[in-house]
């Protein structure tokens, strides 16, 4: 696709990082995994993919605000405009040596989110969408799924660990899915589970306390895409909760009620 400039940057960004990232993937594969030896390496690695898209994006537009998982976040001279930004969404992939793991990168104009990249950079698979032009995978324009019947439909969320507090929510929630569907994926990495619904690889998707940077990207590729976003509590600010429901069209309005139990 014809991007904008911003666009443009963000790719550029996006493909930066992407490349330290493969570079570093190739090592963590051969680390002896080890709770402090492993998870240090992936530290330094992504700390260094978000200076790289950090030096790219503030260099060509020094005004922007910044937030971003591994810094602290940035006002700017420009109090409209936002970059959002995970540089490695899937860290315990990486750290494992899985190869599912991404970049994402959000542009947030007055509020909201306007560009959006997501570059799976071990698979050469590069997302992007802006509003009003449309969602891409690569050359190719990304449409959600057409299926309408849940039985059909195979859905992705995130899976509570470490004793968080949202763990009988989720077990509630897939109670009451897993009956009704073709099955659920937990691969990991959220800013791809949302590519992923855009291209029609899953039907659709939820889970709960996300931060902005896992899913700013991800909601307007899926909204461009053709899909729907929602809060799971009505009315709720999805960014600042970090609750939500998203799928196609057809069986949107079902999912919800599930998951929403109402």
């Amino acid at each position: 696709m014809q991007g904008s400039a911003n666009l443009n940057i963000m790719i550029k960004a996006a493909r930066k990082a992407g490349r330290s990232l493969v570079k570093d993937f190739r090592e963590v594969e051969n680390l002896q995994v080890s709770t402090k030896g492993a998870g240090d390496f992936v530290s330094r690695a992504d700390l260094a993919a978000e200076k790289a898209i950090r030096e790219t994006l503030m260099e060509a537009r020094p005004n922007y605000g910044w937030l971003g998982e591994e810094s602290d976040p940035v006002a700017g001279k420009d109090p409209t405009r936002r970059w959002i930004v995970d540089p490695l969404d899937g860290t315990t992939n990486f750290l494992h040596g899985l190869p599912h793991w991404a970049v994402s990168i959000a542009l947030e104009f007055k509020g909201e989110i306007v560009a959006g990249v997501i570059f799976d950079a071990a698979k050469d698979e590069m997302f992007v969408a802006e509003k009003g032009a449309g969602a891409w995978m690569n050359d190719t324009r990304l449409r959600v799924s057409a299926r309408h019947k849940m039985i059909e439909s195979i859905f992705a969320t995130g899976l509570p660990f470490a004793g968080r507090s949202d763990l009988p929510a989720t077990l509630h929630d897939l109670g009451r899915l897993l009956p009704q569907c073709a099955g659920v994926r937990r691969w990991g990495a959220v800013a791809l589970d949302l590519a992923y619904l855009a291209a029609g690889r899953y039907d659709g998707f939820w889970e709960r306390r996300l931060k902005p940077w896992d899913i700013a990207a991800g909601i307007l590729v899926v909204r461009e895409a053709g899909g729907m976003v929602a809060p799971i509590e009505e009315g709720n600010n999805i960014l600042e909760t970090g609750d939500l429901i998203a799928a196609n069209g057809p069986i949107f309005d079902t999912f919800a009620k599930v998951i929403r139990n109402t």
